[in-house]
């Protein structure tokens, strides 16, 4: 399985060019999610998606060793559509900029991978994600609740035959781990709460 990091947005909700590299008290928050892959040794290869929208990001990829690839950046989807052709593997894609994301919640993810599957979504309830304060622009319905993505799915690209009309299976996996994600400020500074 083939771990991939999206890291090449404009960080336009949070209005800073370079959000991935927050959290500098720890460490950038790119580095946190890639050592957080490799923390979880599911992986045979981990991948970090960036652009010429990030290339403070993709200096620090590079000189940590990790494989990058360059995309356009056009957007999240066409980004990734753009990598998803061109990898013929089982595939977990993350978001870069999940705080407290760790190894043990990779795995648990990891472990309900079903290679049948062509697409499969993490999601948490938005009733779980609204008692964290937090709040989401991109819900679902699923199980008769409102759930919203956490930036995190399992892909099996060797089904892939076309990038429309995908059919999207879920799992909802309430846990703060996945669901906290930096968007805005206002979730930067709930984080120093937490």
């Amino acid at each position: 399985m083939i771990g991939l990091i999206m890291a090449g947005g404009k960080g336009t909700r949070m209005n800073l060019p370079d959000e991935k590299l927050l959290l500098q008290y720890r460490k950038p928050l790119v580095l946190h999610v890639v050592d957080s892959l490799k923390n979880s040794n599911c992986f045979s290869k981990i991948l970090a998606i960036t652009s010429h929208n990030s290339s403070k990001t993709k200096k620090l990829l590079e000189e940590n060793n990790i494989k990058t690839f360059d995309t356009p950046g056009t957007g999240y989807v066409e980004d990734l559509n753009l990598v998803l052709k061109a990898i013929n593997d089982d595939i977990l894609v993350t978001s870069g900029d999940l705080p407290l994301l760790d190894g043990e919640i990779i795995q648990r993810i990891v472990d309900q991978y079903d290679s049948k599957k062509i697409w499969t979504s993490i999601i948490v309830t938005n009733k779980f994600l609204n008692s964290l304060g937090l709040e989401s622009d991109h819900s679902v319905k699923f199980n008769d609740q409102v759930c919203n993505y956490t930036g995190i799915s399992l892909v099996n690209s060797k089904k892939i035959l076309s990038l429309e009309n995908l059919d999207e299976d879920y799992i909802i996996l309430d846990d703060k781990r996945i669901a906290f994600n930096l968007n805005s400020k206002q979730d930067y500074d709930l984080l120093g709460t937490t």
